[in-house]
């Protein structure tokens, strides 16, 4: 089995994904990509018509980001026609998944050449009829796996496994202040590229959403997001968020713990990864950055949604024939506080290498995009330590995580 090779990677600012008020929320979603996918290009001199494929993840597959967003996406970008595309939905997990396909193909043997990564625009989303369960209303799936929404899911983990409300926002806090400091040193600037309007002039070429000035106290001061919505009805058929969970947890009383300040922000943006087999690199003069060493999935509890990147971390090691102590540097995507959390504390990771520029809950989480955005950050802030072995996971809904272990070259 060959090698697969990250040689590039790179990613749009994230901007406030509320519509009419994000400064990407009027850009076409197809455009934001395509910032991404033209830069990578550029700055690596690729010859698009030799691209075996590019492969977008994007969780909301409708309308301005249907029609398979990764081949309009690369036409939209000036790849050349040759250049096939197709887009995935692996929920949050969908950029990583995105990328780890890309790596599969070269390590079969069958690909050379892959741009892959992800999209989301939640400005658009948030026009979009929300739906209120995530199983579609099909209920014979509901009686075997009541799903409940995913914040709720972040409580009920909390209460579970005895996290408090406390302890989340000073993570929160640390998360705030991580990602300050990354933006004020330049740690971002290499992958980061600027998006622009039509017209020419910027959009955006900044992190938009991060909320350096908070604090303990004002974290303290703001309601539980998920409290109302877990006892309201949300059909006329009197079926609840409620219901589903007693269904699986009939004893549990939920504290309910998390709000806007320990759960990830709400964005726009697009990342990507250029893969590239070392035969095809070495021809064409591609330098790598670093080997994809070991990719997994797994599967894990529906009723609690969000624990996959556990047993996905621990399968990527047994892969590897690496232990958790081989790994030097960890992005574990802040969905919610409880995440990295319970990630760390089952694993036994010392919190000074997970998310050390800040996660989600400061930088916000464009959920197909998120999985590409922190690989391409974990391998940057792993060359500006000269570190060699990192692992990047992330939970999504339906109870899955994907993880990767890259290794510099």
């Amino acid at each position: 089995m060959q090698e697969a090779w990250i040689i590039d990677a790179a990613r749009t600012p994230r901007g406030i994904g509320k519509y009419g008020k994000g400064a990407l929320s009027s850009v076409h979603p197809q455009r934001i990509l395509a910032t991404v996918l033209k830069a990578l290009a550029e700055r690596n001199n690729l010859n698009t018509s030799e691209v075996d494929d590019v492969i977008a993840g994007c969780g909301s597959q409708i309308g301005k980001q249907g029609s398979c967003i990764a081949r309009m996406s690369a036409l939209d970008a000036g790849y050349d026609t040759k250049a096939p595309g197709f887009s995935l939905d692996r929920f949050c997990g969908s950029g990583l998944t995105a990328v780890n396909l890309g790596a599969m193909g070269i390590m079969s043997g069958m690909q050379n050449l892959i741009v892959a990564g992800g999209v989301e625009s939640m400005s658009y989303g948030s026009t979009l009829t929300p739906k209120p369960f995530i199983d579609s209303e099909n209920m014979h799936l509901r009686s075997l796996h009541p799903q409940p929404h995913q914040g709720i899911c972040a409580d009920l983990i909390a209460t579970l496994e005895g996290f408090s409300r406390e302890d989340t926002e000073k993570l929160a806090v640390e998360s705030q202040r991580r990602a300050d400091h990354a933006i004020k040193n330049g740690y971002f600037a290499r992958s980061v590229v600027p998006v622009y309007h039509e017209d020419g002039s910027v959009a955006l070429d900044r992190e938009e959403f991060p909320r350096p000035q908070t604090t303990l106290e004002g974290l303290a001061s703001l309601k539980p997001a998920f409290e109302a919505m877990y006892n309201a009805p949300l059909d006329e058929e009197g079926n609840s968020y409620r219901k589903l969970v007693e269904a699986t947890y009939p004893d549990v009383k939920i504290t309910h713990i998390h709000h806007a300040g320990n759960s990830s922000g709400v964005v726009d943006g697009a990342g990507a990864i250029v893969l590239a087999s070392p035969e095809y690199a070495r021809a064409h003069g591609l330098k790598p950055r670093a080997r994809i060493r070991a990719i997994a999935n797994a599967g894990d509890s529906p009723e609690l949604m969000l624990n996959a990147p556990v047993p996905a971390a621990k399968r990527a090691l047994a892969l590897a024939g690496m232990t958790i102590r081989d790994i030097q540097l960890f992005e574990i995507n802040e969905a919610f506080a409880v995440v990295p959390m319970k990630f760390m504390r089952d694993l036994g990771v010392d919190p000074s290498i997970v998310n050390v520029n800040g996660g989600a809950m400061a930088l916000g989480h464009p959920i197909g995009a998120t999985g590409a955005i922190i690989l391409g950050t974990l391998l940057d802030e792993m060359e500006r330590r000269d570190l060699s072995v990192g692992m990047a996971t992330l939970c999504a809904a339906g109870g899955m995580a994907p993880a990767t272990i890259i290794e510099r070259m």
